[in-house]
């Protein structure tokens, strides 16, 4: 997906992006570009509506003409949502499936959410709820409309913009609980072990800062460092054009904010190995992330977070590209207060005590369920005990009845058999009395 610069202005899309080293081997850089963009992330919840919206609309050619042309301004004021009554009818008929998705996916996401507070949702107002989130028209759950793009837009332009603030709060609280969990970890330890770990400790702390000078990020010094070290190119030749150039990777007249970040990696190698126990990267990311922002800040002039070549070259016409303040990496100052330690403290210590109640709370209902169970298996016992007599029972008047059948056909049959033996018995005279009648009365006088 070839992204151009606006709309990598409205998508911001290498906020969180982790970036790799400059590699510069022709078909193999270009898959590796490839593969960048396939995995990019932009953090938000609705990222991937975000990205199927607009493989969606680039692939009109109406849209994509107009979107190559637009400005900044024409993405941020909504005029280019307009241009969507003009896309092609299979484009549309895309794009409501695609927001028909994304509402199922909320509606899942709600419910989720209420079934995990134990909420009763059997009459839960979907459009109600739906309208928390701002990325679409929550009173059209059929359509794609105008108004969902200028929604889409306007709220990933927000939410992209409060980003780097979430970042630094998040790192800022996984810095806290390191300390909390290193604190902790001393504390179950005699006083001794304790002291031994703490030299351990503090000595590999010495060890993380003891690294070569940082370069300022976008000076002369570090770019020229990139230039000889990742280019290959001699640093007495450095040209500011011809450097931009070679870093705008993917070849759309500016640098953005994954290539920004892939500028910085050789400073980050001074100070962060993966190899080293005192290293840990995420400082690493957090450093990069600072860097990026620096270079941002005196560098983007209009606030696009995008680099263009104008830009670029103006920032090398100023006093701090070839002579910057010296750049203090994160070990420089403490990321937070102990007075902000404590309030964490307290707040891990409340969520602990929270999922204690919740914990016992899940305890005595698997007990309640277990008196059940053998409530249960009590009453099996007690019917199996039953079964055998009540079968048995059944048995016996199964026999009985079969024993009356039987007697009474076996009854039945004896009375045939001795009608039959009647029969027979009357037959034999029957035939001598016939065989009487037929002698003639010449036999019967000449009988003695």
């Amino acid at each position: 997906m070839n992204l151009k610069p606006a709309w990598l202005l409205l998508l911001f899309i290498s906020t969180a992006v982790r970036s790799v080293p400059i590699d510069r081997n022709g078909a193999e850089q270009d898959q590796k570009q490839e593969a960048q963009e396939e995995n990019m992330d932009t953090g938000l919840y609705y990222d991937r509506y975000l990205r199927e919206v607009i493989e969606v609309l680039e692939t009109d050619p109406h849209f994509r003409e107009k979107l190559q042309t637009a400005n900044t301004e024409d993405i941020k004021n909504g005029r280019l949502s307009k241009e969507l009554d003009l896309v092609g009818h299979h484009v549309r008929t895309r794009l409501d499936e695609l927001k028909r998705q994304e509402v199922s996916r909320l509606r899942m996401l709600l419910k989720a959410k209420l079934d995990s507070a134990n909420t009763q949702s059997l009459q839960m107002d979907h459009a109600s709820l739906l309208k928390q989130f701002e990325h679409l028209d929550p009173h059209n759950q059929n359509t794609f409309e105008a108004k969902d793009l200028e929604l889409l837009i306007s709220t990933a332009t927000k939410d992209l913009e409060n980003y780097d603030a979430e970042r630094h709060e998040e790192f800022k609280r996984y810095e806290m609980l390191k300390e909390h969990e290193r604190r902790e970890y001393l504390k179950g330890l005699d006083q001794e072990k304790r002291e031994k770990e703490e030299k351990r400790l503090q000595e590999l702390k010495e060890k993380h800062r003891q690294h070569p000078k940082v370069n300022a990020p976008g000076s002369v010094a570090q770019l020229r460092e990139v230039w000889e070290e990742t280019d290959g190119l001699d640093p007495k030749e450095f040209n500011p054009k011809t450097f931009f150039k070679l870093h705008d990777t993917n070849e759309d007249g500016v640098l953005d904010e994954q290539e920004l970040e892939a500028l910085f990696t050789k400073e980050l190698e001074k100070v962060y190995d993966p190899k080293n126990e005192e290293d840990d990267m995420m400082e690493m990311e957090e450093e990069r992330l600072r860097m990026r922002e620096h270079v941002m800040k005196n560098v983007d002039l209009n606030k696009d977070r995008l680099v263009s070549l104008e830009e670029f070259l103006k920032s090398t016409e100023k006093k701090e590209f070839s002579n910057p303040k010296e750049w203090e990496t994160l070990d420089a100052k403490p990321m937070y207060t102990e007075e902000e330690l404590q309030r964490f403290e307290a707040k891990l210590r409340d969520k602990e005590e929270e999922l204690k109640r919740k914990a016992e709370a899940l305890r005595q209902e698997q007990e309640l369920l277990r008196e059940r169970g053998k409530a249960l298996e009590a009453q099996k016992k007690e019917y199996q005990q039953k079964c055998p007599r009540d079968r048995k029972t059944s048995r016996k008047l199964a026999r009985d009845s079969s024993l009356l059948v039987r007697t009474d056909s076996c009854s039945f049959n004896h009375k045939h058999t001795n009608l039959k033996r009647s029969r027979l018995l009357l037959k034999p005279k029957t035939t001598c009395l016939q065989n009487l009648l037929k002698i003639s009365p010449y036999t019967l006088r000449a009988a003695p």
